[in-house]
C-alpha cells in the first residue's frame, strides 16, 4: 500500500491535480506492480507561500509549478524499479498535465510491512 502525497501550486486547478493523482497511481501500478485498487492519496493546490523549492539543486533549475510527490511504500523494490518509477512519473506529469520534468520532485519513503494499519486499529501485516 503506498501512501502518496502530492503537493502543487494553486496554478494548478482542482482537475489537474486529479490528472497528477491519476498519473502517479498508473505509474506506481506499470512500475511497482501495486494493484489497481490501492490507491490512497491525499492532494494539495497551495499559494506560493505555501511551497518553499530551491530555485536551483543539482544542476537542475527549478521553476515556479513545482510538483513535489511523495510517497511511503514498503521496502523492497530494486534500484532499478525506483528509478523507472521516478522516470515514468516525471514523464506522465508532463504529458498529463503540462509540468516540465525538471519541475517533478519525487521521495520515495520506505518502511516495515508491520508500520501500516488499514483501519480498526490493527496492524493488518505485523506477524
Amino acid at each position: 500500500m503506498p501512501l502518496v502525497r502530492i503537493d502543487t501550486t494553486l496554478r494548478l486547478g482542482p482537475g489537474q491535480r486529479r490528472a497528477a493523482g491519476d498519473a502517479v497511481h498508473r505509474a506506481l501500478v506499470d512500475t511497482f506492480k501495486v494493484p489497481p485498487d490501492d490507491r490512497f492519496q491525499v492532494i494539495a493546490g497551495h499559494g506560493d507561500e505555501g511551497l518553499s523549492i530551491a530555485p536551483s539543486y543539482l544542476g537542475i533549475d527549478h521553476g515556479e509549478d513545482v510538483v513535489v510527490v511523495q510517497i511511503t511504500a514498503n521496502a523492497g523494490r530494486t534500484v532499478e524499479m525506483k528509478r523507472a518509477l521516478f522516470r515514468r512519473i516525471a514523464d506522465d506529469l508532463h504529458a498529463a498535465v503540462g509540468v516540465r520534468r525538471e519541475d517533478v520532485i519525487v521521495s520515495l519513503v520506505e518502511v516495515a510491512k508491520e508500520n501500516w494499519s488499514f483501519g480498526n486499529g490493527e496492524a493488518q501485516y505485523a506477524t
